[in-house]
């Protein structure tokens, strides 16, 4: 399963989201599974959007086709697109399927590892960080993906409130962190966390 992350910032909120509705033509594209995302929380005018799809090769062939006619609705819209792709590895809880319809709340990280320490970087996130994240309150389903470079991963997961998230304390993180000696793992690591702006779901 491929998953596509969008990032960018809005300079015209209503024609932005006016656009983001004609992506509903997404239904009948195959291979297409589901679309998703909205505000960031810690940069005003900033949208994370998510999209899954069956293989690399079904989205290839929706890009060649359908993509710049949907897209054409948000022209002018927004600035500084940021577009990376994904491939599944493995589920953050156990049963993933791609649906935002029931979550309030993205959670996305994204890391650069060192070369030699992706395998062990996906073996820790397995190991430690998947099942305490897995046992959080209100943690409703996850990802673990990986670039194609192979030293690039994303971690998306869905919430059903800011309030069952905020209990994944930062005590608790430093603590996972030490275990999972993450400190040798990363080169560089960015978050967010997002607000989910129902209309956009497809």
């Amino acid at each position: 399963m491929l998953v596509k992350w969008i990032r960018c910032a809005v300079v015209d909120r209503v024609g932005f989201d006016r656009g983001q509705r004609k992506w509903a033509g997404l239904l009948g594209e195959p291979g297409f599974r589901a679309q998703g995302g909205g505000w960031s929380r810690s940069q005003p005018g900033v949208i994370h959007l998510f999209s899954f799809w069956e293989s690399r090769a079904f989205y290839d062939s929706f890009m060649a086709r359908s993509h710049d006619r949907l897209a054409a609705a948000q022209q002018g819209s927004f600035q500084d697109p940021r577009v990376r792709l994904f491939e599944y590895r493995f589920d953050v809880k156990m049963g993933f399927e791609p649906r935002f319809h029931d979550a309030d709340l993205l959670r996305v990280a994204h890391t650069k590892v060192h070369e030699d320490r992706a395998e062990h970087f996906a073996l820790m996130q397995e190991k430690v960080w998947n099942p305490a994240m897995a046992g959080s309150p209100g943690m409703l389903r996850g990802v673990f993906a990986q670039a194609e470079s192979g030293c690039e991963f994303l971690v998306l997961s869905m919430w059903k409130s800011a309030a069952e998230r905020a209990k994944y304390r930062t005590e608790r993180v430093e603590r996972l962190a030490l275990r999972a000696q993450t400190g040798a793992d990363i080169a560089a690591i960015t978050g967010d966390v997002i607000d989910m702006e129902p209309s956009w779901t497809v």
